[in-house]
């Protein structure tokens, strides 16, 4: 609940003219960020990821913000085959955030 009330502000000023993760503008982009620039749909899941992994990366501890961020990397490994398919992407996507919602709520709170 709370990365959904953190990124909701965020969500909701509007999109940028490229997605979260990389620039729309650089020169031969993968095909799959080229279907995400292209795609208002997969730029808003993008925005959502980034904004949550960002969020989760401050909370969690040296160790386990590492995990996270090769869990990232494979991710990105495994979006990257989706190529140009929507389809796939937005699997891809669904799929991030529901690990990255295990994520929070496996962190340890203050009692």
């Amino acid at each position: 609940m709370l990365f959904a009330i953190l990124a909701g502000p965020v969500l909701a000023g509007g999109l940028p003219a490229q997605a979260a993760s990389f620039d729309c503008q650089q020169p031969e982009l993968a095909a799959d960020e080229t279907a995400i620039c292209e795609t208002l749909s997969l730029n808003d899941l993008d925005v959502k990821m980034v904004t949550t992994f960002e969020l989760l990366s401050g909370l969690l501890a040296m160790g386990a913000r590492g995990e996270l961020q090769d869990q990232q990397i494979e991710w990105l490994t495994k979006r990257g085959e989706c190529e140009g398919d929507i389809a796939c992407l937005t699997a891809a996507y669904t799929a991030r955030m529901a690990q990255l919602a295990t994520v929070y709520q496996d962190v340890q709170r203050p009692k």
